[in-house]
């Protein structure tokens, strides 16, 4: 069956470059800005990652299981018709990484030095769009990048616990929690899977039980007047994953999203700080960093100085 045409022609005129049959990289707005020396992503500040040498990559534009009120994407839940080579795609996004940095070569603004260091980016972050552990073969794409010494970092939603459990562990793995209970969950995320909430659950004890092997984080994206409610609940659910980090963050109106929610439901950073702060007040997490330009606070227990990654 494979990708409709006019869908990836769509993500093509967005700067995607295909890298297969369903996986795709596009150079993310932040690592153009710190070409540009215009500023850095919150994931250098928070982390450590260095911007420019991010490759921004999905393995699954062709799906996902859930339609969330939130995100940039439509929906789409195309089966995997021929499977994309792991070895291929880590050869691939740093050729696609380079094409799509081809411009900045004639640009005055760019700083010299980073955009040649951008050539071979160091951190590769799987999320992008679609469901990232719908990819059959992650574990083996992971191992790869992890033999070259790169960082990766792995977004999911949390819906396949099975795989979460077996999983080539990244260099860091993110849980999208966008609500405190089962209801607002349902609403939010307009999944497939109707045990969805359990599903998400278990892929929170999963990451307790993962925690001593590798960074684990949350990431809450706040949307104003909907989910910013119930923190006693959600810090239930922050006890079952004991994650190393939690990120809370504003929705941003941007893309799809603006056909599901209007503008005012994107909260200003002293709104998110707020929320944060309320989440602070019944936990023992606390606020240790956070960054205005992405409105996004980081979350942290203890042991504040293991959150910048070692590069070797």
């Amino acid at each position: 069956m494979g990708i409709p045409s006019e869908y990836k022609k769509l993500l093509e005129n967005q700067q995607y470059e295909f890298i297969g049959e369903h996986s795709a990289v596009k150079i993310c707005t932040w690592t153009k800005k710190s070409i540009r020396d215009e500023g850095v992503c919150y994931k250098q500040k928070f982390y450590g990652i260095e911007s420019h040498r991010c490759c921004q990559l999905s393995l699954t534009v062709n799906y996902c299981d859930q339609d969330c009120v939130y995100c940039w994407r439509n929906k789409l839940a195309i089966p995997f018709d021929t499977l994309d080579n792991p070895e291929k795609l880590a050869e691939n996004c740093i050729t696609a990484q380079r094409k799509l940095l081809t411009g900045f070569g004639g640009n005055e603004k760019a700083n010299k030095k980073k955009l040649e260091e951008a050539q071979n980016p160091t951190q590769f972050a799987i999320s992008l769009t679609g469901e990232t552990l719908y990819y059959p073969k992650l574990s083996e794409f992971i191992k790869i990048l992890k033999d070259q010494s790169h960082s990766t970092f792995v977004v999911s939603n949390g819906q396949l616990p099975e795989v979460l459990e077996k999983l080539e562990l990244p260099t860091q793995i993110y849980i999208s929690l966008d609500a405190p209970n089962e209801a607002l969950h349902k609403q939010i995320c307009n999944p497939t899977n109707k045990d969805s909430w359990q599903r998400l659950t278990k892929s929170l004890e999963i990451l307790n039980k993962i925690k001593n092997k590798t960074r684990t984080a949350l990431r809450l994206t706040i949307i104003k007047g909907m989910n910013d409610i119930e923190p006693e609940n959600y810090v239930k659910l922050f006890e079952k994953a004991d994650p190393h980090f939690i990120e809370v963050k504003a929705y941003m109106f941007v893309g799809a999203s603006q056909n599901r929610l209007s503008i005012d439901k994107m909260p200003r950073h002293p709104e998110v700080k707020t929320f944060a702060e309320k989440l602070c007040e019944i936990s023992d997490y606390k606020i240790i960093d956070e960054q205005e330009e992405s409105r996004v606070l980081l979350l942290m227990k203890d042991n504040p100085e293991m959150r910048k990654i070692e590069w070797q």
